[in-house]
């Protein structure tokens, strides 16, 4: 007997995390524990890709930030660095309004409904960031998500021989040296369609293996992707384009992000926007609960039309009164009509 890998009943909230869940960006906590100037460390990493061009070299801007962390690492200011400290750092990390409880209590709305329930309908969350995923793991949120993607640092690297090695020295103290996972604004589209195929679920599964629509855990029509901006486009353009549903939140302090989240829904690239605010009664909230419900609703129907369909009626008795009064109508004369 034929069956499906899984069996659709889910709903994935795909987060960025920077000015999408707060108001700024995640190092902050890294930098005031270093006393590193935040302003002036991404303004040396804004106009380093320039500064390489010059010498004939060619940088990818994402990964600027990275390395210009290491080389902090490398040349003082944040001597001993380490995973830990990066998770440390992540616990000082203040939400916008509503957060993390907003993550806790959509899962409960949807599990409260009876006619989920019966569907076994389920809610869960991601966050697919540019930033450091370590920061995020040791945020508040953290115990709240499913699943997370961001960039992650590599401590003490394996030497040249290690394969040739039977024992490896223990390091006293840990140092991030090289980047072990870059995560890029085109790149958060893979962790997309890891979602969608359930490649975070089953590692059998390849991201770039051919699986049918119908096989995949998370339809992209289930998905809703959550982000503050244009850096946001393509994962933006994977999900609208894919059935699902896409949502821009600005700080409410701030006009210019107002208006771009305007621009990027009369463009069409966002279906709405709203306040980064996460509070039960803020219109984002109310938007995102009436899409998800839209969601679930229309799984439930499918799911309900899916049975009609394919499982017959039983064979019932004819001595019910019902039948007796069909063949009693059965016997009588039948009238000619004008058309006869």
């Amino acid at each position: 007997m034929s069956s499906t890998l899984f069996t659709q009943n889910t709903i994935a909230c795909i987060w960025d995390f920077d000015k999408t869940l707060i108001p700024s960006y995640m190092q902050a906590p890294l930098f005031r524990r270093y006393g590193v100037d935040e302003a002036n460390f991404w303004a040396e990493t804004n106009a380093l890709a320039g500064q390489y061009r010059k010498r004939g070299y060619s940088i990818s801007p994402e990964i600027s930030y990275l390395n210009h962390l290491l080389t902090h690492v490398q040349a003082g200011p944040m001597a001993g660095l380490n995973n830990q400290i990066l998770r440390t750092c992540g616990g000082e990390i203040s939400f916008y309004p509503g957060l993390p409880a907003f993550f806790e209590l959509s899962r409960d709305w949807v599990r409260a409904k009876a006619e989920y329930g019966k569907h076994e309908l389920v809610l869960e969350h991601y966050i697919v960031s540019t930033g450091l995923a370590e920061m995020i793991r040791g945020s508040r949120i953290a115990a709240h998500v499913d699943g997370i993607w961001g960039c992650e640092f590599i401590e003490n690297p394996l030497r040249p021989g290690f394969l040739r090695q039977k024992e490896f020295g223990l390091e006293a103290a840990a140092e991030i040296a090289q980047i072990g996972m870059m995560i890029d604004n085109t790149t958060k589209t893979r962790a997309i369609f890891e979602i969608n195929k359930g490649t975070n679920r089953n590692a059998a599964i390849d991201v770039n293996a051919q699986i049918t629509p119908e096989d995949r855990r998370i339809p992209v029509q289930n998905m809703i992707y959550i982000a503050d901006g244009p850096s946001d486009i393509p994962s933006f353009s994977v999900v609208k384009k894919g059935g699902g549903r896409t949502y821009a939140v600005y700080n409410p302090a701030v006009r210019a992000e107002f208006e771009q989240n305007d621009r990027l829904r009369q463009t069409g690239r966002i279906d709405h926007y709203g306040p980064a605010d996460y509070t039960a009664e803020s219109p984002t909230t109310h938007w995102l609960h009436l899409q998800i419900e839209k969601m679930c609703d229309r799984i439930v129907a499918d799911r309900e039309a899916a049975v009609a369909a394919r499982v017959a009626r039983p064979p019932r008795h004819l001595n019910s009164a019902e039948d007796d009064e069909a063949r009693q109508q059965a016997k009588q004369p039948r009238q000619a009509t004008f058309l006869e």
